[in-house]
């Protein structure tokens, strides 16, 4: 038996949860799949997977086993290209995540562009607000927001965003107009999925706690209730852009704004970078909105 028997399956079958998935991915029979995964487990004396009659999902050990396997095979794929037309043809899976209303509003459509423009392509892209780590959900690319924290992850930047604090002008008739930071301790503040804002004083950036009525994680419901007159937000420029120029929300506290923050491409040191997540990455830095 051949030392990469087995690994292409046991591969497709980790990214696709599903024998017949992966069998119909690799236009061999299911049983085929099966056999070869079995025959990998024997050989490692370990077992790669949970099978159910619903699911199949990796334990522990195959998820380790799975995270370098994908990178060998992801080396040895690009190797090939090198040396082929295929360079300019990516083909294959892309593994991404992306916060749930900027990846539905600007990224998801640049990924759907791409897929067209590269018909072999294929992407599972998991939108959430949620820090997932990148290397054991074996992840090729990851779109954050903000400040980084992890310096741990090689970080690209593809964009700017910048933070408004705003009000409608129904909310300011009846609750006062603050000019200071310290006044927002006057007010009903529209809070995200942390309790802070960031401001910029004296030259310096900072974190603010701020309180309020209404926490939640989505930027377009804290949108709604500003302009409805709730209180006053921190949102990014995408968000209120519209209402801003509407006359619907007023910047407040501009003195105290931040310069702007990236909006970055994040994937692991040890991750290989191929050739179609560079072209992704090129094309988002492309199209995405200047805000």
């Amino acid at each position: 038996m051949m030392p990469w028997d087995g690994i292409v399956e046991f591969v497709a079958v980790a990214q696709t949860e599903s024998f017949t998935l992966a069998a119909l991915r690799l236009a061999i029979s299911t049983a085929q799949v099966s056999r070869q995964v079995s025959q990998l487990e024997n050989r490692l004396a370990t077992k790669l997977f949970y099978r159910t009659t619903r699911k199949v999902s990796l334990t522990e050990e195959g998820a380790i086993y799975f995270r370098h396997c994908r990178q060998v095979l992801d080396a040895l794929e690009e190797a090939e290209r090198a040396i082929s037309s295929l360079q300019h043809s990516p083909q294959g899976l892309i593994k991404m995540t992306a916060p749930v209303t900027y990846g539905e509003t600007f990224v998801m459509p640049v990924v759907i562009d791409f897929m067209a423009q590269y018909p072999q392509v294929e992407v599972q892209c998991e939108l959430t607000n949620k820090q997932l780590d990148l290397v054991d959900g074996g992840f090729d690319l990851a779109i954050r927001l903000g400040h980084l924290a992890d310096s741990s992850m090689i970080a690209k930047r593809l964009t700017n965003r910048r933070q408004y604090i705003c009000a409608s002008t129904d909310y300011l008739a009846k609750n006062g107009v603050p000019t200071s930071l310290a006044d927002l301790v006057k007010h009903n503040c529209l809070i995200g999925s942390q309790p802070h804002w960031n401001v910029r004083e004296n030259g310096q950036n900072k974190v603010i706690k701020v309180q309020g009525k209404l926490q939640c994680s989505s930027g377009l419901s804290l949108l709604s209730a500003a302009k409805k007159g709730m209180g006053i937000v921190q949102l990014p420029g995408y968000y209120v852009n519209d209402a801003i120029a509407s006359g619907e929300l007023v910047v407040l506290l501009a003195d105290y704004q931040q310069d702007k923050e990236g909006i970055w491409a994040l994937y692991p040191q040890n991750r290989y970078l191929s050739a179609k997540v560079k072209l992704l990455v090129e094309k988002l830095m492309r199209e995405l909105p200047k805000h």
